[in-house]
């Protein structure tokens, strides 16, 4: 098989000229395409969609778009602009220069992280990839295979980092991130948000909100990495993900607007009303948030952690936008934990995760607050939140504890019997999926659903964003 490397795979990392990685990706790209076949978005293989391409870097290039089948879609290989002399510029090595190549005590370290990143990106494909069997617009389908497709991208950025820079072994890791399926009993994937079934746009919605959020602070954090090819990648990687996020806040938005018209069509407020009419009420959409955010602050690893605070030393992953701190070294550093035991004095470094948790939960409140003010504005007194941080914990100090969504610990009788009141019962799941009805006529939206402000790129929202043939 010979592949043309500007054509097919645009990229920057002078791909035709190096044999050795074209013989490797020579013997990974048809596996992919299968990968692709069978767990990426179901039967829609040969439509056209309306898509986002990079074929560079620059402002120019990043975002091309045009009609294209799925498969033949360009996957590219990117890295940020090189920053001229740049230095590592935390932990212990702080003032360096930053590694072009893999430090071998740090081998290992690097291939795990690279690993974990690049596992969550076909996971996600694999999580969503019925969903366009119940799409609430064309609009909403194209969304979600311009994620489906970028996701895939990412997968190629991990992919290439293993190919280029960690020989046989990453080779190997490179076949199994294929290998791994989401929900698999045999096989799942590394983190457990990502075997997480979506059966439903709302699910997905907070899935963009919330884990790709996630992912975010997660790019951030690689992006200060002294392994200079890693920074590079995640910094690209960085201006596709805030396109997933889009499609989480809005569509919740879409979600918070569409319910608001029924109350007031209704006159009323009444949840059963509201979902007679065919529409979320606003404490069933507040369990999935709920049930999201608690998932997705699981990724960020447990609170007291030896292998951030040894990460951060070593230069391998750093705060996101490490710049705006005044301390890069933190040995004389501590922070207050609340633990169920009570207050706890750790070291920063030992603390990093949760640091890094805080920031994550903050920006997530600026999407409520939207929402909330529209309710407001509606006239209703009803307030989205998010979780405590302490709720649902599978990982860390809290794991286990019955710990409200406010923050209050009740006793394990009263948790098991309330859990039902804060995330999703079966009874909420499967009244969801009787509205997730498909709507594929150009412009159209389904009954549970606001339209969005504005269409793709410029084009009105009737435009025929897939083409299904």
């Amino acid at each position: 098989m010979t592949i043309d490397y500007a054509e097919k795979i645009p990229n920057n990392v002078d791909l035709a000229n190096d044999r050795t990685l074209q013989r490797a990706l020579e013997h990974w790209q048809p596996h992919f395409l299968q990968w692709w076949h069978e767990m990426g978005p179901s039967d829609f293989e040969s439509a056209d969609v309306y898509l986002r391409t990079a074929t560079s870097v620059d402002a120019q290039g990043w975002a091309q778009y045009g009609a294209i089948r799925m498969p033949d879609y360009r996957w590219g290989i990117f890295l940020a602009d090189a920053v001229a002399d740049r230095r590592i510029h935390f932990g212990d090595n702080i003032g360096q220069p930053v590694w072009q190549q893999v430090p071998g005590e740090h081998r290992s370290t690097l291939r795990r992280l690279i690993v974990t990143q690049g596992d969550t990106e076909p996971a996600s494909v694999e999580q969503q990839r019925l969903l366009g069997h119940s799409c609430p617009s064309l609009y909403d389908l194209r969304n979600l295979f311009q994620i489906n497709v970028e996701e895939g991208r990412h997968l190629w950025a991990m992919v290439y980092l293993l190919h280029a820079y960690f020989g046989r072994d990453g080779r190997e890791e490179a076949e199994e991130l294929l290998a791994r399926h989401s929900g698999d009993a045999d096989k799942p994937r590394i983190l457990s948000t990502f075997n997480e079934p979506i059966s439903d746009w709302l699910s997905l919605y907070c899935f963009t909100y919330f884990t790709d959020r996630d992912g975010k602070y997660q790019l951030k954090s690689l992006a200060e990495s002294a392994f200079d090819p890693l920074s590079r990648t995640c910094r690209f990687m960085l201006t596709e993900e805030a396109h997933h996020m889009f499609v989480g806040e809005t569509g919740i938005g879409r979600v918070v607007r569409r319910t608001l018209e029924v109350m007031k069509e209704l006159g009323s407020d009444d949840p059963s009303r509201i979902r007679a009419h065919g529409a979320v009420d606003l404490p069933l959409l507040q369990k999935y948030l709920n049930f999201w955010c608690s998932s997705s602050l699981d990724l960020f690893g447990s609170e007291i952690s030896s292998n951030a605070a040894a990460n951060f030393a070593a230069g391998l992953k750093g705060r996101p936008d490490e710049a705006g701190y005044d301390d890069h070294v933190l040995r004389d550093r501590t922070l207050d934990l609340q633990t169920p035991q009570g207050v706890e004095q750790v070291p920063m470094l030992n603390a990093l995760n949760e640091v890094m948790r805080d920031s994550y939960l903050k920006d997530c409140e600026i999407g409520l607050k939207r929402w909330n003010r529209a309710i407001e504005r509606a006239g209703h007194a009803f307030r989205l939140t998010l979780p405590s941080p302490h709720f649902r914990r599978s990982i860390g100090s809290w794991v286990g504890q019955p710990v409200m969504p406010d923050g209050r610990l009740v006793s394990q009788e009263e948790y098991a019997k309330r859990i039902g009141e804060w995330i999703p019962t079966q009874e909420d799941r499967a009244f969801v999926r009787s509205l997730m009805q498909q709507v594929l006529e150009p412009g159209r939206m389904a009954a549970w659903v606001a339209p969005p402000e504005r269409g793709i790129n410029n084009l009105p929202l009737e435009h025929e964003y897939v083409r299904l043939r």
